[in-house]
Order: structure tokens, then sequence, then C-alpha cells
């Protein structure tokens, strides 16, 4: 397989092809070489067919499901003048991207939560490339689970041009048959993996079909925006390469077999698209048996033939210091203990621990504890070990992991991630250089585990 990097002829009409993607919306934007990229953003309650036949209330950015997709380019900055037209206090957190902490969407830890009516304003310049994605962070089961979640792609400085891209947002939703709420949360499903919702969607649509034009070099890009489940993602009617995980590219890229990404995560995957009237389906694997969640249909195109799938650049990563880092113990458990209940009767539920603490909660007048400070600028080895029989996504706030080993392996070719996927039992080593200052938070990406008690922060100093 030539991995050759193809060069740019025309910007101006590769950045057309880019708006002009059938798969996702995209929101009000402008572009000039002085201001950057420049976004006007809202939250808001709305209604969307979800359950086809029948219409269910959601929360959505800019009142739409799915949400618009947001493009910038690396290293030009970025403007997104967000107001909250909620009835509650919300935040947008800009997953896997590496900025300022007074971007980072965390209430009282990185900003003020935004109150309803209120307008604020991130502004940053993403030095990495990738598939990224946006959400809050205040409310997270019933934001996130109505449908706060959308995704940011962040083109490359000199862009890498496919001739078909199409980005998947996987979720779940908590729906009936008549598109009539279920709970978003049950405490004992809580206490192990989550609640599942049972109505699948690729982009708020149940098994949608796509086409692409035959012979097209064709990037997937999929990211896992459900709050609970994992997905084994496999592809069947073409051979489909990993060449970037969790937003940054590989360096190697790979045939896919089957790979899993849990909440959080994201997979971009590089194909070539068959001939005319042959399929591509997107699988969701459970056990040997798969389950369908898109498909794509090749259709007569003016390509001939397919040509060189275009290579990714690496993302600026810092270099890592491993001979003088210092390592750290991160242990992911279970309570095991009876929940306290509140005043008003209400349970207060606590079922998960990291290094024997549950997440404390805070507010602008309480900030817990840091559960460790590093050093500004020094390389850090955290050793992940989840000690029950659960998945749990780690994910930390404002740093790319380096991956160097999983489950006792070291690995021979490191990779680079912001949500390291623990499974049962499951251990790692990830290193990254503290080179961001400010309290980040770090916690398992299933959302049930981090509101019971998977969270906490770090601070760099």
């Amino acid at each position: 397989m030539d991995f050759r990097r193809r060069k740019l002829l025309q910007v101006g009409a590769a950045i057309s092809s880019y708006f002009a993607l059938p798969t996702l919306s995209l929101a009000n934007t402008r572009k000039s070489n002085k201001e950057g990229w420049i976004y006007e953003l809202t939250a808001e309650e709305a209604t969307a067919e979800i359950v086809d036949g029948f219409q269910t209330d959601v929360l959505g950015f800019d009142g739409q499901i799915p949400a618009p997709t947001l493009r910038c380019r690396q290293g030009e900055p970025v403007t997104i003048i967000f107001t909250n037209k909620l009835k509650e206090p919300t935040t947008i957190h800009w997953h896997g991207l590496r900025i300022p902490i007074e971007m980072d969407g965390v209430p009282f830890l990185s900003q003020p939560p935004i109150m309803p009516g209120e307008t604020f304003v991130y502004r940053f310049t993403p030095p990495d490339a990738g598939t990224f994605w946006y959400h809050p962070h205040v409310n997270s089961v019933v934001q996130l689970g109505k449908g706060l979640v959308g995704a940011i792609i962040v083109e490359e400085a000199e862009p890498v041009l496919f001739e078909e891209e199409h980005t998947l947002l996987l979720k779940h939703w908590h729906l009936d048959q008549q598109g009539q709420w279920k709970q978003l949360m049950i405490p004992r499903y809580s206490a192990r993996m989550g609640t599942p919702g049972e109505w699948g969607t690729v982009n708020g649509e149940h098994e949608p079909v796509y086409s692409l034009r035959e012979n097209a070099t064709t990037r997937l890009r999929i990211a896992n925006v459900d709050n609970t489940l994992t997905y084994p993602i496999a592809i069947k009617g073409a051979e489909a390469w990993v060449v970037a995980i969790d937003g940054n590219p590989i360096k190697t890229p790979y045939p896919l077999e089957q790979h899993k990404i849990s909440p959080g995560m994201r997979l971009d995957l590089a194909l070539h698209a068959p001939k005319q009237g042959e399929k591509v389906y997107v699988q969701y694997m459970k056990g040997r048996f798969p389950f369908p969640l898109c498909t794509f249909e090749s259709v007569a195109s003016e390509i001939s033939s397919p040509a060189s799938l275009p290579a990714l650049p690496l993302n600026p990563v810092p270099d890592l210091d491993l001979k003088n880092a210092s390592e750290m113990d991160f242990v992911f458990e279970w309570e095991g203990a009876i929940s306290p209940t509140k005043k008003d009767g209400k349970v207060d539920s606590k079922f998960w621990l990291m290094n024997k603490r549950a997440w404390e909660g805070m507010n602008k007048n309480s900030i817990p504890a840091p559960l460790a400070t590093l050093e500004l600028g020094k390389t850090y080895i955290f050793d992940l070990k989840n000690v029950t029989q659960y998945h749990h996504p780690i994910h930390l706030h404002g740093h790319t992991f380096t991956v160097l080993e999983l489950d006792g392996i070291k690995l021979d070719e490191p990779f680079h991630t912001d949500t390291v996927l623990l499974g049962k039992n499951g251990s790692a080593k990830a290193a990254f250089v503290a080179d961001n200052p400010g309290k980040w938070m770090y916690h398992c990406h299933v959302i049930e585990h981090m509101k019971t008690g998977l969270m906490g922060y770090i601070e760099v100093v």
C-alpha cells in the first residue's frame, strides 16, 4: 500500500469541497486571513425526528441534530461566539484539543458556568490536526444524553486531500419506539457499564445510507459521542486502513480488523470506494455478530482508477524525556459502599474511585485538592490500572498521551491519544509532557462513571 502524501493543487477548491459534505451540517462561519475561523453557535431546546415518524424533545447546538460540524485549520486562530439558550447553565469542552485552560470548558475549574441567556467567546489556535468533538461539562448525563454533542474537524496545515470524506457520530439514544425519553441513568447500571440507550444512530439517523464515488480515496472520521457504549468497529466491503486514533495520525497505517471505540474516542479510516453498485458497511460487532451502523453505496464517477491513499503528517506532540520521567500510579476501582442519602432523601450515588477517592464535586467557593501536582515542562508516565470488570476510557484534558504499553505489553510503535481505553482488569503506561499550565480534568468518559465518582483533576504549575 502506497501512503505517499499528495500535494495540494487548489486550496480554494479543496475548502469548497469540504463545505459541500453531505453527512453533517455546518455552523454559521466566515473566514479571513486576518481573523481566522469565526463561528456563532448556540445551545437550545428543539425537537428532532430521531425515531422514524416521531418527534423527540432534544437539546441541540444551534437546535440541530446532528450538531453543526465546526471546521478549522491547524495553526490558525478560531473564535466561537457561543450563546446559552438553555434554561440551565452550560459550557463547551473541546475534547482532545490542546488549548489554554481558560478555553477548556470545565465549570469553576477553568471558567464560570455560562448562565441562561449569556454569551461566552471561546478563542484558541489548535496545534494539532485531526478529528475532535465538543460537548458540555455541565449536567453531562442529560445535556450530552439529549443531544449536545458535535464534531470539530481540524484540517492539516497543508491540506491532505481525499476525494471523499465523511464524519460519522455514533450515539445510542434512551428512547422508546415512539421517540419518548426513557431513564438516562439507572444507578444499578451506573455501577456496572452504564445505562445503555436502545436506539442506535449515525449522525442522528438510524442506519443511514450514504453514497461514495466509485474508486474514490475515502476518509471516514468516526467519533463515539455516546454516554455509555463501546463500539467494536469493523468494515465490510472494502479494505480499510487505520490512519489516526483519537485525532492523532499514526506513524504506520495498518489494515482494520476490529477496533474498539469507547465514549469520547475517535477513529480515522482510509479506504478506496469499491466499484459502482457495491456497498461498504460500517458495523458494530457484538462478539462474532455484526450489527449495521451505516452503509455506503458506490455510484458512478469520473474517477477511472484508484489513486494512492494520502498519508497524514504526525501532530507536533512534545518529545518525551523518558530518562528523567516521573512515574505515577492511578488505580480505577469500584467503591462497593452504601451510597449516602442527601437531606432531600435522594441517594447521592458514588460507585467509583480513582486512587481511593471519589469525585467530591465543586463550586466556585470549593475546589477539591488535585489528584496530583505536576511540574511544568516535565515528562510523566502514568501507570493506569483498571481493577474492575468494566471498560474505562480514561481522558485527560489539555494534553496528549503517548501510550507506551498496553496490558503489560510494550508497544513496538507507541501511539498518541487523549483517551486511553482500559479493558477488564486492563493496564497501560501513558506518558506526556506536562507543558500546559492549569487545572486539567482527568476522568473516565463513561459519563455515569464520571458522575458517580470516577473523576478528578491534575494541576500543572
